[in-house]
């Protein structure tokens, strides 16, 4: 019986497609296209003799078989990586920022990716503001930054567009005599000005009544009934409601979520790849 040897990309492949639930988001991550995707995917399904994924017109999903693999799929590429950290000595070491207002609920997931993707990185991250991130990675004190877009900085790769919305809890009723109350991040945050100017813009008086040092906390305020906060989605507890077109407040645009970074080596690359596809994923749904 002749060997079935698995090539490693191929593997890589599955693992980003499981990882990710989509072809594209999985060539996204590998900087490659669907097709050599689809094509990697097929001759490791050919090479293990069963289906290791059932395409859906809408999703993507693992098979029985595809699942049960998913387990040593994984342990293989991490034994590689740890092979190769052998011959290349100590870890290394990747420091990354990542705004409040980017870092969601799903960050926990998001840094077992990239673990994945590089089992021997010794990643270190740091949660704050655009501006102050961008100020550390300015300095060299970071490897990467992933942050919203900060006024007056043209540079950085666009990871993501994310929606934003006026919430406030589920049952909250304003006044219309009372200036519109706000929770907001503690300044500077762009986010919090780019509000408040546009409330301005249309003439809506708004007072803040809460201020907050994390979107968490801002959110929390939001849950509490005090007020109305300018967050993503993603970002607020399940029943938290879109208040804007009821009140008649501006639109808010979709904000743009960059990547600055000086990494350069293939596996650093290769998990930062890893970790933008992912927030891709987590934005859109």
């Amino acid at each position: 019986m002749a060997e079935r040897l698995l090539d490693l990309d191929a593997v890589r492949a599955f693992v980003r497609i499981a990882e990710l639930g989509s072809f594209t988001r999985a060539a996204e991550a590998l900087r490659t296209t669907q097709a050599a995707v689809s094509l990697k995917l097929k001759r490791l399904e050919d090479r293990l003799g069963f289906r290791l994924v059932e395409r859906t017109p809408r999703h993507v999903e693992l098979s029985g078989q595809g699942a049960a693999f998913l387990v040593h799929a994984r342990a293989l590429l991490e034994a590689h990586e740890r092979a190769l950290s052998v011959a290349g000595g100590a870890r290394r070491r990747l420091a990354i920022g990542i705004s409040d207002h980017v870092a969601g609920p799903e960050l926990p997931e998001l840094i077992a990716r990239m673990n994945s993707q590089n089992p021997q990185l010794l990643i270190e991250i740091r949660i704050g503001s655009s501006g102050d991130l961008l100020q550390h990675f300015d300095r060299r004190e970071l490897d990467t930054v992933i942050v919203r877009q900060y006024a007056d900085r043209s540079d950085g790769e666009m990871i993501v567009e994310e929606k934003f919305g006026w919430f406030a809890a589920p049952g909250w009723q304003h006044r219309a005599s009372d200036p519109l109350p706000l929770a907001t991040m503690a300044a500077p945050c762009g986010v919090r000005a780019m509000a408040e100017q546009l409330l301005d813009e249309a003439g809506v008086p708004w007072a803040e009544v809460f201020v907050g040092g994390g979107v968490m906390t801002v959110a929390a305020a939001v849950m509490a009934g005090l007020g109305v906060a300018a967050l993503s989605p993603r970002m607020v507890p399940l029943g938290a409601v879109d208040v804007g077109p009821k009140l008649g407040l501006p639109d808010l645009p979709r904000l743009p979520v960059l990547l600055h970074s000086t990494v350069k080596d293939d596996r650093g690359r290769d998990a930062l790849r890893a970790l933008s596809a992912a927030f891709r994923s987590a934005v859109r749904g």
